[in-house]
């Protein structure tokens, strides 16, 4: 998802920690769907209401319950699997035909039918509209969509792309009501209408509420009456008491990693527990390949061979995070360690002074880490000044770190003014396309001037046309080797996602997974 807000929430793991999910967060055969309205709390704050212009975690988060896609994916799956559609397929070899067939019966949350011709309106909509906030970055293969019949879609890609279906499984792939919405412009009333599991019949500055979709006809089980969703505007400190106090249900999102730690520590009989689950964000230092400084390849790499992610897990992160050596993250198909396999896991000063020296540079290293305050994490200033001490205890670099606002930090980037800077990232689906294409593919999002030709001409178009995604393995392989090797980017760390929850609250293992995807139909809680 194009560079989004999002709290540290980071290895990939293989399942939840069997010792965090005793008595709060897990499946309840008797409390399910008992009636109960589950209450959370949220530090994102929720910038859309209208698919055509969320592309940020709070807003996708009310996509996913509200809207309907044509797939979706399953609870701990990576695979899309139908939702609206009865089934979807690609009906050529090139994978540029997509056709999907819609389930009988499928209706909006005003009752109007969902047929094809609000498919197509949806696609057409978001594309034309093209709003800077919104999802259409995501379809540049998207020629056209044709509706044969009432419950016939076929979309026309104008290039290979096997992974479009994970495309339209996101939240960029939300079906709206084609009576109820403008096809030209935005809604702006903060109101929704979809055929998701859930119905928005709220929306302000302190909270959304929800109800269910009498009229939702698709995968999910509902466990609860609605989820009333409150924000917390980036206060850390309020979501924590209320959580503490009862007056949320779950936490999710925006509690500090010492907060996280705090309630690991405390002893029973809080009645609050931590819920950690999987997670594909990551974050990584960017080097503008332009920069007098940070273009030189001899300077990468002796910050490469500098960093020590532990330590910054350990003294930043305390441990909610998980060191990252490669730009696939772990638990994605095509992940390898290109990174550790090249510069170790260990910081080395004699491998970065010769990778200086081997550069003709025999002096200090005039270095600024340019960080924004709160964007990718409230402990984003204090992991780069971390890094910069790092580099200067070596004695090869004197660094210093400067923050800026976000809003200018992005337009500084967009005009080359930093040399090494932090981008964080939070996928669209759980695929190493989009962990690659939107980096090193043309045009990519981060600004930092770098391009390959082996990358760009060859091994991204490759992967992209390949259905079987584990074909891909020697693709992905050979292009984080390359990124290695030339270093336009540095990974730093993995994602883990936390969650406290109170006693009593049941399902939410089944929220927190790779996909993103936060399903508020599997939350139940004693009544």
């Amino acid at each position: 998802m194009n560079i989004r807000n999002q709290w540290p929430v980071l290895p990939i793991v293989a399942g939840l920690a069997s010792g965090l999910l005793t008595g709060c967060g897990t499946e309840s055969g008797d409390s399910a769907g008992d009636g109960s309205n589950v209450v959370v709390g949220m530090s994102d704050d929720v910038l859309a209401t209208d698919p055509a212009s969320g592309y940020d975690p709070g807003s996708w988060l009310l996509f996913n319950n509200v809207f309907q896609s044509l797939l979706s994916f399953p609870k701990g799956a990576t695979e899309p699997q139908p939702e609206a559609a009865e089934n979807c397929a690609f009906t050529d070899t090139q994978t540029t035909v997509y056709k999907c067939t819609l389930k009988d019966g499928l209706k909006f949350s005003n009752g109007d039918e969902l047929t094809s011709e609000d498919v197509k309106f949806s696609f057409d909509r978001m594309l034309k509209i093209n709003d800077p906030d919104g999802p259409a970055i995501m379809f540049p293969m998207l020629d056209k969509v044709e509706t044969p019949d009432a419950k016939t879609v076929v979309f026309r890609l104008n290039t290979a792309d096997a992974t479009f279906p994970s495309k339209i499984a996101s939240g960029a792939g939300s079906i709206v009501d084609h009576s109820q919405y403008d096809a030209d412009g935005l809604r702006k009333d903060g109101k929704a209408v979809g055929s998701g599991p859930y119905q928005l019949d709220s929306f302000d500055d302190g909270q959304a509420v929800f109800s269910v979709n009498e009229h939702y006809k698709g995968t999910a089980k509902v466990n609860n009456t609605g989820v009333t969703l409150k924000f917390f505007d980036g206060d850390q400190t309020a979501l924590k008491q209320a959580i503490q106090n009862g007056d949320v249900d779950i936490a999710y999102r925006g509690l500090t990693a010492g907060d996280i730690a705090d309630t690991e520590k405390a002893d029973d009989g809080t009645g609050v527990e931590v819920v950690e689950g999987s997670s594909a964000e990551v974050q990584h230092l960017v080097f503008n390949m332009d920069d007098p400084v940070a273009g030189k390849l001899g300077v990468r790499k002796a910050i490469a061979h500098l960093l020590d992610r532990e330590a910054l897990i350990k003294d930043v992160y305390q441990g909610t995070a998980t060191p990252l050596y490669s730009i696939i993250p772990a638990g994605i198909a095509g992940h390898n360690t290109a990174f550790f396999d090249t510069y170790g896991a260990r910081p080395s000063r004699s491998k970065a002074q010769a990778a200086l020296r081997e550069d003709g540079i025999t002096g200090k290293v005039n270095l600024t880490l340019w960080s924004t305050p709160s964007r990718y994490g409230p402990a984003t200033d204090q992991e780069l000044n971390a890094i910069a001490a790092q580099l200067n205890a070596s004695g090869l670099f004197d660094a210093n770190v400067k923050s800026v606002p976000f809003g200018q930090y992005e337009k500084d980037i967009a005009a080359g003014k930093y040399g090494v800077y932090v981008k964080g990232w939070v996928p669209d689906y759980p695929d190493a396309d989009n962990f690659t294409a939107p980096f090193f593919g043309k045009g990519n999002v981060l600004s930092n001037n770098y391009d390959n030709d082996t990358i760009t001409g060859s091994l991204i178009p490759r992967t992209a046309a390949l259905t079987d995604r584990a074909a891909t393995d020697k693709e992905y392989g050979e292009l984080q080797d390359i990124v290695a090797d030339e270093l336009p980017v540095l990974p730093v760390w993995q994602a883990k996602q936390y969650a406290v929850v109170r006693d009593g609250v049941y399902g939410l293992e089944y929220c927190l997974d790779a996909s993103t995807v936060f399903r508020f139909w599997e939350l139940s809680k004693d009544a």
